[in-house]
């Protein structure tokens, strides 16, 4: 989409649909996480670097994305959605993305191989973040319809039900950080001191991404109950 197009598209509409299309964006970026895995598994440097540049290019979209949306919000919104609870979700939108470029930036940049024992749980770690963050597009994608209703009703409890799904989701990736850590660790002796400290780096980060795709849900869950 041309960023004139979308310009256009902010004025005489809800805010809400512009928000709704960067978490779109962002997800569509952080997807490229689980074939940039499967390339590192693979020891495939040439696929690694596409689904980098995938992933950086999807965060420029949405970065721009992010900056016309917030110069062009309007101050006074008639409507039951506070401007700086928008702001809010859309830096923490902000956050998933740019964390999976680090992620990607750092793979790339250190030309990462995991130990074959950690390989195919780091894939599976990997699948569930990601499903963190597509679970979070899920729930944003329910704003509109919580705005039409005045945040009352059956929807609130639909989207409140979402966002325990979130939670869930996010719980099982802390889970498989701690099996993978754990791993590591008895690995430690065999490895150089680098490459122990930048894996370690790794699976926090892919981490962070889940933690920041539940802060977005967890903002959402703070407009509801006001």
């Amino acid at each position: 989409m041309a960023l004139s197009n979308y310009m256009s598209g902010l004025f005489g509409h809800s805010p809400i649909r512009p928000l709704q299309e960067h978490m779109q964006k962002v997800c569509a970026g952080v997807q490229h996480l689980i074939p940039l895995v499967e390339a590192m598994n693979a020891g495939d440097l040439a696929l690694v670097q596409v689904e980098q540049q995938a992933i950086v290019q999807a965060e420029h979209e949405a970065d721009d994305m992010k900056h016309t949306l917030r110069h062009h919000l309007p101050k006074g919104l008639f409507m039951p959605v506070d401007r700086r609870d928008l702001l809010d979700v859309l830096m923490m939108q902000d956050a998933v993305i740019n964390q999976a470029k680090d992620i990607a930036g750092l793979v790339v940049g250190r030309k990462m191989q995991l130990p074959e024992t950690m390989r195919e749980l780091f894939l599976k770690y990997t699948t569930q973040t990601v499903k963190a963050v597509e679970q979070a597009l899920v729930v944003i994608s329910e704003l509109d319809s919580l705005v039409e209703t005045g945040f009352r009703g059956l929807e609130v409890e639909r989207v409140e039900e979402m966002i325990k799904e979130l939670g869930r989701i996010e719980q099982t990736t802390d889970r498989k950080q701690v099996e993978l850590r754990n791993i590591l660790f008895e690995l430690e002796d065999s490895l150089r001191a680098t490459d122990v400290m930048f894996t370690y780096r790794l699976l926090e980060w892919t981490g962070r991404v889940a933690d920041d795709a539940q802060r977005v849900g967890t903002r959402l869950q703070l407009m509801l109950a006001r």
